[in-house]
């Protein structure tokens, strides 16, 4: 996990690979939940007997879900110790590039590509976050988060 102790310090890393997250295992308990949660039932995603006949093979994960797990990916790969609030402002590009198997593993690498002063001393930062399925050639996902922390 890499530490800093405050907003400050980022603006002098934009342009660099910042933080990668640890790996993280997609299980099937996960993508049932997500399911329910969100109402998306599709076969390739719950129904593992048909999946298993299906394209890719078995059930693989809602590209959303993958999305959703941005936060987590920060939370676990970097703290600023002099903030005591983060939010999810948006994102501005998404692509899911390949699919994501139930039992993959995924870690994420943070790019910093701007950061910028806000309202209430706080940083709004850009990041391009690459989400990499372990043992594949190309990543799942590639996102640009935004997200806003403060002091």
């Amino acid at each position: 996990m890499k530490i800093f102790q405050t907003l400050g310090e980022l603006p002098a890393l934009i342009g660099q690979e910042v933080t990668v997250s640890d790996w993280l295992t997609i299980t099937q308990e996960q993508v049932n939940l997500f399911a329910q949660a969100t109402g998306d039932h599709q076969w390739i995603h719950v129904d593992v007997e048909r999946a298993n006949a299906g394209p890719f093979g078995g059930p693989i994960a809602h590209g959303f879900l993958t999305l959703s797990l941005l936060p987590r990916f920060f939370e676990t790969s970097m703290a600023i110790t002099e903030s005591r609030m983060g939010v999810n402002y948006g994102l501005n590009k998404v692509r899911f590039m390949s699919p994501v198997p139930v039992g993959s593993r995924l870690r994420a690498r943070m790019k910093l590509l701007a950061c910028d002063g806000i309202d209430n001393n706080g940083m709004q930062m850009n990041w391009l976050v690459t989400i990499e399925r372990e043992g594949a050639d190309k990543p799942v996902c590639v996102a640009e988060s935004l997200t806003r922390r403060y002091p």
